[in-house]
């Protein structure tokens, strides 16, 4: 039976199940939640095993287990568990660290952690679910499916004290853009979100009044269910990515074509930021 013809025998409806990295709290709470509304069978992962699978529980999930995406070993077992709840339809890479720090100060293992985190989990997430995807095309389970990253806004231009961060950001956006062209005739959805601020764990994680933490707080703080909303909206469409807002998006790609002019201003920016974290304190 050649593979056209098995594609056309999968049932329209079938269940298929959803990988959510980081999805313990946060944005990666709030994208299991929404993929759950969606009828998917949800694995919640996260390093914290019970927490993951306290959310798993706390949002009607399918299961939750423990992922560490710097292996690549692990995201194969996560696809594996998935496809035991039904075909896998979705794997969404959102675990990240948000270090902040210059480039000649922010600690060695803190470089690494942002590069083997932020920019190699979404690779080796991306392997392990495409070649489920294939998997279950080439035996008739299931055709095509969608793979979704949290990047950020910093990913579209210079943010002086998170540029390490920004940088790993930048080429998880990049591998985000190039491998939607290379699965799209199999029906593989690739899509990324690059949210502004967003008033997380992560966040305020960062050197309390610190310069990158300040650039951020000068934008506009979006909420996880924004960003979980904006996220799983695309799949199903060919949309590769999306900025929340759209308007800062537009911004910090400005700073990228000329960042010479573009970052004279930082000096005011990270004072407003500084004025929103003071007007937050109680």
């Amino acid at each position: 039976m050649s593979r056209q013809r098995r594609r056309h025998e999968v049932p329209a409806h079938s269940p298929r199940s959803a990988v959510v990295t980081g999805a313990a709290r946060g944005i990666g709470e709030q994208i299991a939640r929404e993929l759950v509304g969606r009828g998917y069978r949800v694995l919640v992962t996260d390093l914290d095993e019970a927490a993951a699978q306290a959310t798993a529980t706390r949002i009607g999930a399918a299961a939750g287990t423990a992922c560490d995406v710097t292996d690549p070993a692990a995201s194969a077992a996560a696809v594996a568990r998935a496809r035991e709840l039904a075909p896998l339809g979705a794997w969404v890479s959102n675990a990240g660290v948000g270090f902040d720090g210059t480039v000649t100060d922010i600690a060695e293992a803190r470089v690494r952690a942002l590069v083997e985190v932020n920019l190699l989990g979404p690779v080796w997430g991306a392997r392990a679910a495409v070649t489920a995807f294939r998997e279950q095309t080439e035996t008739g389970t299931a055709r095509g499916g969608e793979i979704g990253v949290t990047v950020s806004l910093s990913g579209l231009g210079p943010v002086p004290g998170l540029s390490v961060y920004a940088a790993s950001k930048a080429g998880a956006l990049s591998v985000v853009s190039a491998l939607a062209s290379e699965v799209r005739r199999e029906g593989i959805g690739v899509h990324a979100v690059c949210p502004d601020g967003v008033n997380t764990e992560l966040l305020r994680s960062m050197t309390p009044g610190g310069q990158g933490q300040a650039l951020v707080r000068s934008g506009v703080l979006v909420t996880p269910e924004q960003v979980a909303t904006a996220l799983v909206g695309m799949f199903g469409t060919g949309r590769v990515y999306r900025t929340l807002p759209a308007w800062r998006g537009a911004l910090l790609r400005l700073t990228a074509l000329a960042p010479g002019p573009a970052l004279r201003l930082e000096p005011a920016m990270r004072a407003l930021g500084e004025r929103r974290a003071r007007s937050l304190r109680p």
